[in-house]
């Protein structure tokens, strides 16, 4: 299963990508020596925009053209067949794995409406951040499935 980085300018992508369950980094700014040596570390593919660093030799990078998301994701999928993985979300702020919680463990941290209407909901361990498959959660699903 590839693990990835996006560049500074693949921020939206990088949510994109966590919540399909990739594992997949993101740095608003880092070095490009430091982002390779990361990348070589760990095993990561670079998503980038960044001709300059995609040409260098040393780096592990996918060249991403568009501007657009859901051309982003056609090219992933194109490339690394991604729907061909059965993964756990993750944390779109941290890329950690979510957990499944029962409501009646969060209930008091919920908003009222979500309280009302929803009753299923994954937490983030590490930033502690709650999620739940609103209405958010639903567009970026259906983009997803676009791909």
């Amino acid at each position: 299963m590839p693990k990835f980085i996006a560049d500074c300018h693949l921020g939206k992508l990088s949510k994109y990508l966590r919540v399909m369950g990739f594992d997949t980094l993101f740095f608003s700014t880092i070095d490009d020596n430091d982002l390779i040596e990361l990348a070589k570390e760990g095993g990561r593919i670079i998503l980038t925009r960044d001709k300059v660093l995609h040409n260098r030799k040393d780096s592990p990078t996918f060249y991403l053209e568009s501007v657009d998301n859901l051309e982003q994701l056609r090219a992933l999928q194109r490339e690394y067949n991604l729907k061909s993985y059965a993964l756990v979300p993750r944390c779109v702020v941290c890329n950690s794995e979510l957990n499944s919680i029962q409501k009646s463990k969060i209930e008091d941290r919920l908003p009222p409406r979500v309280k009302k209407y929803f009753s299923e909901f994954e937490i983030c361990n590490i930033c502690d951040r709650i999620y739940w498959q609103g209405d958010h959660y639903k567009r970026m699903l259906l983009t997803i499935n676009k791909i």
